[in-house]
């Protein structure tokens, strides 16, 4: 790779962590009390799904290992937000639904979230947000190859 190129990546990655680290601090502070951005998260991927989910499926979708997302789980059962049940056809995994506590979690979130969301909005403008979109996107997709 030359300096350039080096330089480059290294600036792109820098401002993407940045805004990462700032959008994270923000929406953090209008979670509802307790939650994180970590527990938003699964609750909604959840929110969104038709049926239970394994653990070891949900860190697929979350590119964690297990117990990361095993620790995640157990604070959202601790909080009531989810089930977490045996799975009756195979006694070593388990399966993960929303609950109706963690529906209203998830939707209080994102009632929090949403001024943010919309203030950023404003401020850049829709149309450039949507025009990086696309890159972004195809970014993340090369990402997970990997």
């Amino acid at each position: 790779m030359s300096d350039d190129a080096s330089s480059l990546a290294i600036m792109l990655f820098s401002e993407i962590l940045t805004a990462d680290q700032l959008l994270r601090s923000r929406l953090s502070r209008v979670l509802p009390k307790g939650m994180e951005i970590s527990h938003f998260s699964v609750l909604n991927h959840l929110a969104g799904q038709s049926g239970e989910k394994t653990p070891a499926q949900l860190a697929k979708s979350f590119h964690l290992t297990r117990g990361a997302m095993t620790n995640t789980l157990g604070k959202l059962e601790w909080a009531g937000y989810v089930h977490i049940r045996p799975d009756w056809d195979d006694a070593r995994r388990k399966m993960v639904a929303i609950s109706p506590a963690g529906r209203a979690a998830r939707d209080a979130a994102l009632l929090g979230m949403g001024p943010v969301i919309a203030e950023i909005v404003e401020d850049m403008g829709s149309e450039k947000l949507r025009a990086i979109l696309p890159t972004i996107r195809d970014l993340r997709l090369k990402l997970e190859q990997d």
